[in-house]
């Protein structure tokens, strides 16, 4: 790999880093299955896509489909908990929904280039993707910690003793699905404005790169400090990146590009085989 290839990988990484740290507050901190990422992911980009076309402020177009991913995480909230849904059905049902919705949101059209508009990367996009990166995972972090991050973390334990000890579970869980999707569409947006377009079927997988990051980093740093679980989610992400990206320029596997799904797969596999290290 050319140190270019190398710079692209760890920004990648440090992009759908951000996925993994939502991810992990669904599928960890909860005991969440929450589908609804690979919709949310290409909502963030479309959203922010769509604003920059209009020429509005790279930032605030962020701040846009950070809530954007927050609303389709509350709608996959709403589903399980008012309507009764199974987990795994109101994830999958707004995830198909936002299909449309990400169509609609695109004026119809399933890709939006914006490559000589401004963006959030104008400057340099490794410092930029470091600031952002560090401080989600430093506020995310710190959220974990407090009374509110406990709570949390204890429905993701045991519902009924949280509900005995007065937590709001349905409130918590609901919560937890809007900050989770709201990471994730932001993760979309900076990808978009990383990559100068959106594209409708740009999610696709997403939960499964984002699961696997969280699953890597586990195995890497196995410690029980929550400033190190939510580090070790960018960590997966970046190794992962690293990994793919020597896979797919190795002359001697001689991968290609469309090999990427069989890659994955492969190494989603050989993570979950290899046993877990006690916490430290």
């Amino acid at each position: 790999m050319r140190l270019n290839e190398i710079m692209m990988s760890l920004e990648i990484g440090l992009i759908f880093g951000i996925v993994a740290m939502g991810i992990y507050m669904t599928f960890r901190v909860i005991q969440f299955p929450d589908l609804t990422c690979d919709g949310s992911f290409v909502l963030g980009a479309a959203v922010s896509s769509v604003l920059i076309k209009f020429g509005c402020d790279p930032y605030i177009s962020l701040l846009a489909s950070l809530g954007a991913g927050a609303l389709a995480g509350a709608i996959t909230g709403i589903l399980h908990i008012q309507f009764k849904i199974t987990d795994l059905l109101s994830g999958i049902l707004t995830g198909f929904m936002l299909y449309s919705i990400n169509l609609r949101i695109m004026g119809g059209i399933p890709n939006i280039t914006f490559i000589n508009s401004t963006t959030i990367f104008s400057e340099n996009p490794m410092v930029t993707l470091i600031i952002i990166a560090g401080s989600l995972w430093i506020g995310l972090a710190y959220v974990l910690r407090t009374d509110f991050g406990l709570a949390l973390q204890s429905v993701g334990h045991n519902k009924q003793l949280s509900r005995n000890s007065g937590v709001n579970v349905s409130k918590m869980m609901l919560l937890a699905l809007a900050l989770s999707n709201a990471l994730i569409a932001l993760a979309g947006g900076v990808f978009s404005h990383h990559q100068g377009f959106a594209d409708v079927g740009s999610g696709v997988g997403t939960v499964i790169v984002g699961l696997l990051s969280v699953m890597i980093g586990e195995r890497i740093l196995p410690y029980h400090s929550m400033s190190i679980k939510i580090l070790s989610c960018l960590i997966g992400s970046v190794l992962y990146r690293l990994l793919i990206g020597l896979g797919l320029h190795s002359e001697v596997l001689g991968l290609t590009t469309s090999d990427l799904n069989v890659l994955t797969g492969i190494m989603v596999i050989i993570t979950m085989c290899i046993p877990r290290r006690d916490p430290c």
